[in-house]
C-alpha cells in the first residue's frame, strides 16, 4: 500500500527529520537512506517499522542537521598539525607545489569538528520520531484501505449477482433441451407421422431422450460451483470486515475464486454461462490485483 509521513524534531544540536513513504508490495521491503553519523541506529529502525507494517515497499530518510556557529564547532589541531606537516613534505621535494589556502584547509575532511551528540539522547529522539512518522504513516494507508475495502465489496456485489442470475439458467437449459431432443426424436424415428409404422417403440425413444437430456444435464450442471463460488464469495466478505492482516488471506480467496470461475468456464455449455465465466474472471483480476496491495 502507499503512504507517507515525515516527522521534523527539533533538538539542542540540531534538526532531526526522518521520512517514510512506500509504494504498493507483495511483500515488505524496507530500504534505508540514512547519513553515515546516523548508520548505527538503522537496526533500531527496522525493528520499528517490521513491527507495524507487513507488505509494501517502504523507503525510509533519516537526516541530522547540525546547528551551525557557536560553541559546537571547532578545528581539529591534531589534523591542521598533519596537514602542515605533509604541505612542508611535499614542497620540499616539488618547490613550485602551491601552497594550500584558507578555504582548501576548512574545506579538508574532519578539519571543523562538531560536538558531538550524545548517543543515548540521539537514540531517544529518534525512537519519538520513529513512534511519530509510524502513526501518521499507518494513519494513511488505513484511508487507502478503506478506500480499497469499499471497492473490493463492490466487486463482490457484482460477483454475487451474476452468480443469483445464472443460478436459474440450467434448469431451464435442461428443459429446452429435453423439449428439442424429444422433437427431434420423434421426426427422427418417425412418431409424430400418422400412418408410418416406428422403427422403436415408443418407450425405446422416450428412454434414449431420457438418456441425452441425462448426459445434458450433467454437462452443463454447475449448481456445485455456483454454491462453492457464494461460499467463496461470502468468506471474501467477512474477512474485509472483519480488518486486521487480510492480505495473505485474500490471496488465496483469489486464488479459489479463480478456479471455480474457470471450471465454470470449461463447462459453460451455454453461451450465457460462458459471458458470466468471463464476467467472474475479469472482476476476480481487478481484485486480485487490489488485494495484493493489502496487509
Amino acid at each position: 500500500m502507499t503512504g507517507y509521513a515525515v516527522t521534523t524534531r527539533d533538538t539542542a544540536a540540531g534538526t532531526l527529520t526522518l521520512e517514510l513513504k512506500s509504494v504498493n508490495s507483495r511483500f515488505l521491503d524496507v530500504q534505508f537512506r540514512i547519513n553515515d553519523d546516523l548508520r548505527a541506529l538503522e537496526p533500531l529502525l527496522r525493528e520499528a517499522i517490521n513491527s507495524r507494517l507487513n507488505r509494501g515497499k517502504v523507503e525510509c530518510r533519516m537526516s541530522f542537521g547540525r546547528k551551525s556557529g557557536g560553541a559546537s564547532q571547532g578545528l581539529n589541531a591534531d589534523l591542521l598539525v598533519a596537514l602542515a606537516k605533509m604541505q612542508a613534505d611535499v614542497r620540499s621535494r616539488f618547490p613550485d607545489a602551491p601552497v594550500l589556502s584558507v578555504n582548501e584547509v576548512l574545506r579538508w575532511p574532519g578539519v571543523i569538528e562538531e560536538a558531538e551528540v550524545g548517543q543515548e539522547t540521539l537514540q531517544a529522539e529518534v525512537q519519538a520520531a520513529i513512534a511519530e512518522t509510524l502513526d501518521a504513516f499507518v494513519e494513511t494507508r488505513a484511508r487507502e484501505g478503506g478506500a480499497l475495502q469499499a471497492m473490493l465489496l463492490s466487486r463482490i456485489e457484482d460477483m454475487e449477482a451474476i452468480v443469483q442470475r445464472i443460478g436459474p439458467l440450467v434448469p431451464q437449459a435442461i428443459a429446452q433441451f429435453q423439449q428439442k431432443a424429444t422433437e427431434r426424436m420423434k421426426e427422427a424415428l418417425g412418431i409424430a407421422t400418422q400412418g408410418a409404422t416406428p422403427s422403436v417403440s415408443h418407450d425405446e425413444a422416450l428412454e434414449r431422450i431420457r438418456q441425452e437430456v441425462t448426459l445434458y444435464g450433467v454437462r452443463v450442471d454447475v449448481a456445485e460451483e455456483l454454491s462453492r463460488l457464494s461460499a467463496h464469495l461470502t468468506e471474501t466478505r467477512h474477512v474485509l470486515k472483519k480488518g486486521g492482516q487480510v492480505g495473505k488471506r485474500l490471496d488465496f480467496m483469489m486464488q479459489e475464486l479463480n478456479r471455480e470461475a474457470n471450471t465454470l468456464g470449461s463447462k459453460a455449455a451455454l453461451k450465457e454461462l460462458a459471458d458470466a465465466s468471463m464476467s467472474l474472471k475479469l472482476l476476480i483480476e481487478q481484485m486480485r490485483e487490489q488485494v495484493q496491495n493489502l496487509e
